[in-house]
């Protein structure tokens, strides 16, 4: 049997639950895996990623609904995702992104109150048997390497 090195999962499975927003909560200041932050929205890497340099952007303000966001929320967004994407091909190297939205916790939303967009790096040969039978990602670099890395590189 292979062992996987992941200790941040530890924290997410052993540790407390917190009923807030999970965006709401990083945007107030103080979470090391910030990326960026504009005046409307602001990036993050994913706590608990499915891949090597997992980001997403969030706006500031606590909605749900992408009908709701205002027309600076929205272009921020996309210009933001076009300065991330930039920065993670510049940093990491991808072969390739999977950029999305999941609206609704029957489309997989973790977060249904606060719209966030998510980005995954993928690469030539990153989909292996670990996710198809034993529900595993495997993450090849520490979190903090990675976001010094993206952070450095986004302009």
């Amino acid at each position: 049997m292979n062992n996987i090195w992941a200790p941040w999962r530890a924290e997410y499975i052993l540790g407390p639950k917190d009923n807030g927003c999970i965006f709401c909560a990083a945007s107030k200041g103080g979470d090391n895996l910030i990326i960026k932050e504009g005046r409307h929205c602001f990036s993050i890497m994913n706590r608990f990623p499915y891949t090597t340099g997992h980001c997403m952007i969030a706006p500031f303000r606590h909605i749900g609904d992408i009908t709701a966001l205002d027309e600076h929320e929205s272009a921020e967004i996309i210009s933001m995702l076009k300065g991330l994407v930039t920065a993670l091909k510049v940093s990491i190297q991808p072969d390739g992104f999977n950029i999305g939205l999941n609206i609704g916790a029957i489309a997989g939303a973790g977060v249904e109150d606060h719209i966030h967009l998510h980005i995954v790096p993928r690469w030539k040969g990153d989909t292996n048997f670990m996710p198809v039978l034993a529900d595993v990602h495997v993450i090849s670099e520490h979190m903090a390497k990675t976001l010094e890395k993206i952070k450095g590189a986004f302009v």
